[in-house]
Order: C-alpha cells, then structure tokens, then sequence
C-alpha cells in the first residue's frame, strides 16, 4: 500500500470521526432544548448510553488516526459507532416528550 492509499484512508477515518464527534456534541443541544416534559430532568439521562458510544468507537478512533495505525480498521469502528449513534437516537426520539 501507498502512502498516498494510506493517507486517503486516514483522512476517511477523520471524517467520520468527526461526524461521529459532531453528532455527540449535536446530542447535548438537542436534549437541553427538549420541553420539560414532567420537570424531572431525566431526558439528561440520555446523555449515558451516547457518552458510552463516543467512548467506545470515537475516542478509539482519534487516537488510532493520530498515530497513523489501521486506518481501514479506523473507518469501520467508525462507521459501527455512526450506526449505533443511529439505533440509540432513534429510540430516545421516542421516548423525548413532544412539545
């Protein structure tokens, strides 16, 4: 493999590190702007399970990417930490009071 190759995959994997980052951030906006509901607060506890998800495949992921190993690995933990962020949310869509 190329240096050129492996540096493409690398900048793949940054990508989708950061759209994984961005939507954690993204998390946080959305939850602190959900209405009320009861007054308990307890839609903050939706921060956990998605916390628990940036940990395990982002956090991973931006370190493997700063020290340049596995870059093709990189993308596919990635991808399964997007697709998991995807599963959670929809789920806690559906639990979030609606307006």
């Amino acid at each position: 493999m190329t240096a050129s190759t492996s540096a493409n995959f690398r900048k793949i994997a940054a990508l989708v590190a950061a759209a994984g980052t961005l939507f954690w951030l993204y998390t946080f906006y959305f939850i602190a702007h959900v209405p009320p509901g009861d007054g308990t607060g307890f839609q903050w506890l939706a921060v956990f399970p998605l916390g628990m998800i940036f940990m395990l495949f982002f956090v991973p992921a931006w370190l493997l990417i700063a020290i340049g190993r596995l870059p093709r690995f990189t993308i596919v933990v990635g991808l399964c930490g997007l697709i998991a962020f995807v599963i959670i949310w929809s789920q806690l869509l559906n639990e979030f009071p609606k307006s």
